[in-house]
């Protein structure tokens, strides 16, 4: 940039009247809104972790299920992404996107204090858990098509990385402290109530969101254009891309895998292991602190092996640490075994998953974003509706330990897979080409 255009520049800080204009300063290299957009964002995940280990204790202590009940809980809550999944992606693409966010960080607040109304009325049971989940599904359908369709909106393409990197620190931080929390409270006042921390902390997010600064226009509606033209054309856009379609159906299987881990991982540590909600909890916040660490080596691995080479390299380190939380507790120490293989677990997770969610929307032009992270979301986690099931009567027909295991040989095979896939020149220079033209 010249003098001249700088001089424009500074002279535009100022509105009519001599007032200072609110100018986009960057915050670590990021825009200003992305300061509140990402505390809003970390909120939401640190309420997630709390409700995810709540809803462990309410299923196999409270009500008295299994691990098979637990694993019907988990489908419930992701049956929507199955269902409405990829016409949540239409809805992203059609309105604006902050209003929708805002929207949907309100109504799962208002599902989740449904949690203690039943409780208090006598009225919770597996069926109402399920219903009362279905609900909360629906609105994180559309919450989720929102959020990942604003984050371009909001930040630069270069920056993308960067911004996804910061995001997945606030996740991890949130899994290393939430299941922390989420353990004492649900001794102290119960899992019924411990859902609502996760509610007043959607309303915070609602909050934030709404109040973040973002050029957000509303799409021009398009002549002749069909809600089910428009699910094709996002569908086509994944699974023709030579990067996103073998992205997409491997990832599609490390859902089924993780999800059959994260429910047996449950009574693996309660039954077991016998460690408790309170070590369920240690277990889920070191699982944190692996993915805090992956994250913060993120940038520099993606220098060293390119984004490709980092996401396979973190799904690798994923089994790895599945089979360790197997492995190790036979050597002695239970807990901090666990917890071990648990942070290795995390840190592949915190290694891979910027990546993987930066290409994807790098790649993609801004009005197909909402359709895009919708169909790879949605069908991400309709597989969970399959795998937490399937994982959780694998468990009771076989042991906990066995599904653990060939739930880690099925993402390591999925790596594998990915590498060797058009998906290695994710990053490259050729895949910068064919992306410009």
């Amino acid at each position: 940039m010249d003098r001249r255009a700088g001089r424009r520049g500074r002279a535009g800080g100022r509105r009519r009247g001599g007032r200072p204009r609110h100018r986009r300063r960057p915050l670590n290299g990021l825009p200003r809104g992305f300061g509140r957009f990402w505390t809003a964002m970390a909120a939401t995940s640190f309420g997630t972790y709390v409700t995810s280990l709540a809803l462990g204790v309410l299923v196999e202590q409270t009500l008295g299920g299994t691990s098979l009940d637990l694993g019907w809980a988990n489908a419930a809550r992701w049956a929507p992404y199955l269902a409405v999944g990829l016409f949540a992606g239409v809805v992203a693409d059609r309105v604006r996107r902050r209003p929708l966010l805002a929207g949907t960080e309100f109504g799962r607040a208002a599902a989740l204090a449904l949690f203690p109304l039943l409780a208090a009325t006598g009225l919770l049971s597996l069926g109402t858990v399920v219903a009362v989940l279905l609900l909360y599904g629906t609105l994180s359908v559309l919450g989720d098509a929102a959020e990942q369709s604003f984050l371009p909106r909001l930040v630069p393409a270069p920056a993308l990385n960067l911004a996804n990197v910061r995001l997945q620190q606030a996740d991890a931080a949130a899994q290393g402290s939430g299941p922390l929390l989420a353990g004492g409270a649900v001794g102290l006042v119960g899992a019924p109530l411990t859902f609502l921390v996760d509610g007043v902390l959607h309303l915070v997010a609602g909050v934030l969101v709404a109040r973040t600064r973002v050029h957000d226009p509303r799409p021009e509606p398009a002549p002749r254009r069909t809600v089910l033209r428009d699910l094709r054309e996002g569908v086509r856009w994944v699974y023709r891309h030579p990067t996103l379609r073998p992205l997409a159906l491997s990832t599609h299987a490390w859902f089924l895998c993780n999800a059959a881990i994260s429910t047996v991982t449950v009574t693996y540590v309660l039954t077991v292991l016998d460690l408790g909600a309170t070590g369920l909890g240690v277990v889920g916040a070191a699982a944190g602190v692996g993915a805090l660490t992956g994250t913060s080596l993120a940038v520099r691995a993606g220098r060293w092996v390119g984004d490709a080479g980092t996401v396979v390299g973190g799904r690798l380190v994923e089994a790895a640490g599945a089979a360790a939380l197997v492995g190790l507790p036979l050597l002695g120490a239970p807990l901090a075994a666990a917890a071990v293989g648990q942070f290795v677990l995390g840190l592949g997770m915190g290694l891979e998953s910027p990546f993987e969610l930066s290409h994807r929307q790098a790649v993609t032009p801004d009005r197909l974003q909402g359709r895009t992270n919708a169909t790879m979301r949605s069908l991400n986690r309709a597989v969970i509706v399959v795998g937490a099931p399937a994982g959780g009567a694998l468990a009771l027909v076989t042991s906990p330990r066995a599904t653990l295991l060939l739930a880690a040989a099925g993402i390591a095979v999925g790596a594998v897979a990915l590498a060797l896939s058009g998906f290695r020149h994710a990053g490259s220079p050729r895949e910068r080409n064919r992306t410009d033209t």
